[in-house]
């Protein structure tokens, strides 16, 4: 299946993404040879193959969730590397756009 500079342009839009025609021609060529990759997986016969999530053998190892006080700031502590505060918060710059 390959993608049409339409295709990329739709993804592109959802990304963000401003891209040249230039870079619109070589992404079409490369997205198009990966999703081709994917149509020849599809076309191996899985079905006696059991679903895994992970075959390594490697299992969750959990710790209790212990507050240790000889590692933990208090707010004051916290707060007393920065000038600007409110309310006991750091305060900072805005940093998103406005979503228009």
């Amino acid at each position: 299946m390959a993608l049409t500079k339409q295709d990329v342009l739709h993804v592109a839009k959802l990304a963000n993404l401003t891209l040249t025609p230039k870079e619109v021609e070589i992404y079409a060529e490369q997205l198009s040879s990966v999703v081709e990759s994917f149509d020849e997986l599809s076309k191996v016969d899985t079905t006696d193959t059991r679903p895994t999530s992970q075959v390594t053998g490697l299992i969750d190892i959990w710790r209790e969730d212990v507050l240790q006080p000889v590692r933990t700031l208090t707010q004051e502590e916290a707060l007393s590397g920065t000038e600007k505060t409110h309310n006991g918060n750091f305060v900072v710059e805005y940093v998103f756009a406005d979503a228009d």
